[in-house]
């Protein structure tokens, strides 16, 4: 038991560094690549493909992470990301940037899945399932609340180039960490006559369909801070350290409330409902200045809080543990799916309608659809896939 305990602690180890490395760039990539003369249009086309390249990623991943194992899909993304990384300092234009944040999309597509199903295999029922992703939350909540205030110095200190050097050699330093000290073990308990799920029959499970689109929707709404907040370095002239501290708000809010370990208790597509809700209510804030954005942003982040365990939980309640891979897999690449619409969308119309407007109206289409799944079929109980 105690050697369990200690291995699952490298993984929260692992998952707390890569976060707290990868939100430092938070602040820093869309400023930097408008320094190499990139427009509104272009960063969005940028962020886009990036996620199409993950969402691919995404999608190869999961049977692969089945069959093969789950620590490789950690640590040899890790290394190559790390190199990436360190390129992106040397970069010389917004199309060399493209590529390389292209690249990294597809590379850290296997990262989080594969991750995932790891610590998920920890886990022997929903509660135990439900404080793992809490604790990962709260470790990697934690990152986002010190990563971006980070980045935002370092760029005042050493530059745009020399902060991905550091970037880089620390995501490699991180995969030697994982090489060394990473189990590939599964202590869930297995049921008999366990079949094969293939990745079509995770795709259109229809058990799953509310959880996707769950997914979408935050990811849709995330999609858009991510996009905006930054460009107020360009915009409004605020230092990276300021919209650093803007994230950091948004983390402070996912830390309260994954925090509250008895939240778990509850129905996870209930916390999902009223997280997307509370979501896109705050975009309806933004747009209206109703409140200081910091203090909004701090709200979102606790509606956050509240979604991404949930769906983690959802999934692992639905999905036997032989397809955990998969199901991961497919849930990231619906990340993914979310991340390329909003940046996209974002991109073009932001001087036309306020993209906050349209997170708005993707939230609450949302929960409508949910709501009505929900009410049309009280009585349903989801089966599992296997």
């Amino acid at each position: 038991m105690r050697e369990t305990a200690v291995e699952k602690s490298y993984i929260f180890i692992v998952m707390f560094f890569i976060s707290l490395i990868m939100r430092i760039q938070t602040p820093v990539f869309t400023p930097y690549v408008v320094g190499f003369g990139a427009t509104s249009i272009l960063i969005g086309v940028i962020l886009s493909v990036t996620s199409f390249t993950n969402l691919v990623g995404n999608l190869f991943a999961g049977p692969l992470i089945d069959r093969f194992g789950k620590k490789m899909f950690i640590t040899i993304p890790l290394f190559f990301s790390g190199i990436l990384f360190i390129a992106h300092g040397l970069a010389s234009g917004a199309n060399q940037l493209l590529v390389l944040h292209a690249l990294n999309g597809f590379a850290l597509a296997f990262l989080i899945p594969a991750a995932l199903a790891l610590l998920s295999g920890y886990a022997k029922n929903r509660r135990d399932q439900g404080k793992n992703m809490a604790i990962n939350g709260i470790l990697t909540t934690t990152a986002s609340i010190i990563a971006p205030p980070i980045g935002g110095k370092m760029v005042e200190w050493i530059g745009y180039a020399n902060t991905y050097f550091f970037i880089g050699s620390a995501i490699f330093l991180t995969s030697l960490f994982a090489v060394f000290f990473l189990k590939d073990r599964q202590f869930v308990v297995k049921h008999q006559r366990q079949k094969s799920v293939s990745l079509l029959q995770v795709i259109t499970s229809p058990s799953l369909y509310t959880i996707y689109l769950a997914g979408f929707a935050v990811m849709y709404i995330h999609g858009v801070i991510v996009f905006e907040i930054p460009y107020l370095t360009v915009e409004q002239g605020l230092s990276t350290f300021t919209t650093g501290q803007l994230f950091s708000y948004m983390g402070l809010g996912t830390f309260l409330t994954l925090s509250l370990f008895f939240i778990n208790r509850f129905d996870p597509l209930k916390r999902l409902v009223i997280g997307i809700f509370g979501m896109s209510m705050c975009q309806f804030a933004i747009i209206n200045s109703i409140l200081p954005l910091s203090f909004i942003l701090f709200f979102v982040g606790l509606f956050f809080g509240l979604i991404m365990p949930a769906i983690a939980t959802a999934i692992t309640e639905v999905v036997s543990g032989e397809a955990y891979g998969k199901a991961f897999g497919v849930m990231s690449a619906v990340y993914s799916l979310g991340m390329i619409v909003s940046s996209f969308i974002t991109g073009i119309i932001r001087d036309v309608v306020s993209p906050y407007f349209i997170a708005f109206l993707v939230g609450m289409l949302v929960v409508t659809i949910i709501g009505y799944t929900k009410l049309s079929a009280p009585q349903a109980v989801r089966p599992e896939v296997r």
